[in-house]
C-alpha cells in the first residue's frame, strides 16, 4: 500500500468501529509480523505464496463468523429497524414504510450522528446524481418525519441547513 500500510489501515478500522472482516495477505512470514498482524485488528493472516483453495476456504471461514456477529437490528432512542425483515417500530409501535422511506432510515441508522450531506443520500437511495435543485429528498424526509418523527420534543431526524441531514437522539 503505498500511501499508508496495512496495520494502520487495520487498527484505524477497529477503532472506528467497523467490524469487516480483514484477512491479511503478505509475503511478510515472521511470527512478529503475524502477530502484529492480528494485534492490529485482523481476523486472519495468510503468506504468501498460498493455495488459491486455502485463500478461499479462509474467506468463507471469515464470512461464516462474520455474519454470525452480523447486526440483526439497530436501536437509537426509541427507534429500532430490523434488517433481515425490513421492519421499523417507534416507542414498541410498528411503522408502516415504503421501500425508499426504510432504505433513507436505514442510510440514516447506519451512519448515526453523522452528518448525510444531500448528494450522498442521493447517491446512495436513488444511485443517481440528482440536479442540486431537486425535492425529492426533501419530500422523503418530510413522509420519515410524518410516520416516525412526528414528536418535536423526542426528534432523531435533523436538518443540517446547507448541508443534509443527521440521525441522533435528541
Amino acid at each position: 500500500m503505498p500511501i499508508v500500510d496495512g496495520l494502520s489501515v487495520c487498527r484505524a478500522l477497529r477503532r472506528n468501529g467497523d467490524k469487516t472482516p480483514v484477512l491479511i495477505l503478505t509475503a511478510k512470514h515472521e511470527v512478529t509480523d503475524r502477530v502484529a498482524g492480528l494485534d492490529a485488528g485482523a481476523d486472519d493472516y495468510l503468506v504468501k505464496p498460498f493455495s488459491l483453495d486455502e485463500l478461499l476456504a479462509r474467506i468463507r471461514a471469515l464470512l461464516r463468523r462474520f455474519d454470525d456477529q452480523a447486526e440483526h437490528s439497530r436501536v437509537i432512542g426509541d427507534l429500532t429497524l430490523e434488517y433481515g425483515s425490513r421492519k421499523v417500530f417507534r416507542e414498541g409501535k410498528e411503522v408502516d414504510l415504503t421501500k425508499t422511506e426504510y432504505d433513507l432510515l436505514e442510510l440514516l441508522m447506519r451512519n448515526a450522528n453523522l452528518v448525510l450531506t444531500r448528494e450522498r443520500i442521493y447517491e446512495a437511495i436513488w444511485d443517481y446524481d440528482f440536479e442540486t435543485n431537486s425535492k425529492s429528498l426533501d419530500v422523503y424526509i418530510g413522509y420519515l418525519r410524518r410516520k416516525v418523527d412526528n414528536n418535536p420534543e423526542t426528534r432523531l431526524i435533523h436538518t443540517i441547513r446547507g448541508v443534509g441531514y443527521c440521525l441522533r437522539e435528541p
